[in-house]
């Protein structure tokens, strides 16, 4: 136990002493800081390059090792940040189920739901639509564009989705009826309802590993990648206060409006394409 909080004490020690210098060049004028940053840069395209050939080296000789080390959070978030390593993709119809997930807030709140019938390897999901949206030609609308969108989304792999629920084919082996052909929104997810977003709140999502932040003001809707300025650490668990966003691990401030960085000027949160369709809350994802 007391290697453990050893462990503990001298990573926040890390992060505090970062952050104390990070504060002291925030005094400084631009060009000592774009000197600083260009330094920054410089020492992480090292360490890059000897973690690249270190990862390299460690397969070829010892791979349990460096799949231990990965365990590692500390390790594991720094590989993470070098986009040294991807985060694991879950199997095929965990991936399918988290993309029904998001979707099925709607149809409840139309008395539906859908439920995945089949997978057909290599490309092709049969789901069926159960409920009110069994056999109404609105709801089937809907899902045209929400169902086989959330699925290719989750899975890219997946390029056919078709519902059970019809069955007339055209000569060229369409199906026709489906309600999920042709949807005009490739790339677009629905994650949320407004109604899930407090107001002048944010609300922490994650999609196939991809974590994201998605912020409402009144009827206004904007997403952000879950990571701050300063080490990449999670922002959700932050501080929100008359539309600022302050990171808790060193103390980063965002105006949420516009995703830039007070504590940084010219800095800004990478943002991800939201729209609104009725009361759900879609995010461009691809």
């Amino acid at each position: 136990m007391t290697q453990s909080i050893d462990k503990i004490a001298t990573l926040e020690t890390l992060i505090e002493e970062i952050s104390r210098y990070e504060q002291i060049v925030s005094q400084w004028d631009k060009n000592q800081q774009v000197v600083v940053e260009r330094l920054k840069e410089a020492v992480e395209a090292l360490h890059k390059e000897a973690l690249t050939r270190l990862i390299k080296t460690v397969k070829k000789d010892a791979l349990p090792a460096l799949r231990q080390a990965v365990e590692d959070e500390l390790v594991y978030g720094l590989l993470r940040y070098h986009d040294l390593i991807k985060a694991p993709t879950p199997p095929l119809e965990k991936r399918i189920e988290q993309a029904l997930e998001t979707v099925r807030p709607g149809l409840k709140s139309h008395h539906g739901d859908v439920e995945l019938v089949a997978i057909k390897l290599p490309d092709t999901v049969e789901v069926k639509l159960v409920g009110t949206c069994s056999n109404c030609p609105a709801s089937t609308l809907t899902m045209k564009q929400g169902v086989e969108q959330a699925i290719k989304t989750y899975c890219p792999e997946i390029k056919n989705v078709v519902s059970v629920n019809t069955s007339a084919v055209s000569k060229t082996g369409e199906n026709i009826n489906s309600p999920f052909a042709a949807s005009q929104d490739a790339g677009w997810v629905a994650l949320a309802r407004v109604d899930e977003i407090t107001n002048g709140g944010i609300l922490p999502l994650e999609i196939e590993g991809l974590k994201l932040i998605l912020v409402r003001k009144d009827e206004i809707v904007k997403g952000y990648r879950n990571s701050c300025m300063h080490l990449a650490m999670s922002l959700d668990t932050g501080k929100v206060e008359n539309g600022i966003l302050t990171c808790l691990h060193h103390g980063f401030q965002y105006q949420l409006e516009t995703g830039e960085c007070l504590t940084s000027p010219g800095m800004f949160l990478e943002a991800y394409p939201v729209k609104r369709s009725g009361e759900r809350v879609l995010v461009k994802v691809a």
